[in-house]
């Protein structure tokens, strides 16, 4: 990797944005503040969210393609994106961009499978639970049958982030937030881990995990992985 020419240093990471004028609250992807380490981010103009669960319709992979080439020729080592419905293109980008590419927190779900007891199933939180299915689940190595509940389609979470309405309180979209898992967990006796698909949840990750009392998997959780393969941990030897 250091062998590449570079625009910018220091920077291994770099997220792929929704066009959104939402207010994104520390823990969200989309809020620098949230990570430990450098990001860098590229917003891509013609991916608006109304289209990005209706891309299996409109394709939008050739803009994310030409944004994610710009990141990646600047200096990044790695792209994320800020929208989990983006599995649809996970290996498309990877091989048109030739790093590293982890589009969706969906891209845990087997592994979350295999982390909990054969009894337990893994439950997906999703900004669309009517949207995410198809191609979208299969693409990352999602059971078809994965329990799936979506934000309401009346919620504010959903209106302000349609709407780009950023006066939304925190308080607010925490409990519908929490009401949404506590859905999925009425649904699914046996939830053993909930993945939350939508990178918007992802503020609210410790209050699912509380209301539900099972681990809670995100947008964070995959960055975090992720970076650390890109700029692995040097450990400081004693004596």
């Amino acid at each position: 990797m250091s062998a590449r020419r570079r625009t910018y240093w220091g920077v291994s990471v770099g997220i792929l944005m929704v066009r959104t004028h939402f207010r994104r609250f520390a823990g969200d992807i989309g809020h620098a503040g949230t990570w430990p380490f450098p990001v860098q981010y590229r917003i891509v103009e013609a991916a608006t969210p109304d289209r990005m669960t209706r891309m299996h319709e409109a394709s939008l992979l050739e803009d994310f393609i030409a944004a994610g080439r710009e990141l990646v020729a600047a200096g990044v080592d790695g792209i994320t994106t800020t929208c989990g419905f983006l599995s649809l293109y996970q290996r498309e980008l990877v091989e048109a961009l030739r790093v590293p590419v982890a589009t969706s927190a969906l891209l845990q779900v087997p592994m979350v499978a295999r982390l909990i007891a054969a009894d337990r199933r893994v439950g997906i939180l999703t900004f669309d639970g009517a949207a995410l299915t198809g191609a979208y689940l299969a693409n990352v190595g999602v059971p078809a049958d994965t329990p799936v509940v979506g934000m309401p389609p009346d919620s504010e979470f959903v209106r302000a982030i349609k709407q780009g309405d950023d006066t939304v309180p925190f308080e607010v979209l925490r409990g519908e937030v929490v009401e949404a898992a506590r859905a999925l967990q009425r649904r699914e006796p046996a939830l053993g881990a909930i993945v939350c698909e939508c990178t918007n949840l992802t503020p609210f990750s410790a209050d699912i995990a509380a209301a539900c009392g099972v681990p809670v998997y995100d947008a964070v959780s995959l960055v975090n992985w992720f970076h650390a393969g890109l700029r692995p941990r040097r450990f400081v030897q004693e004596g």
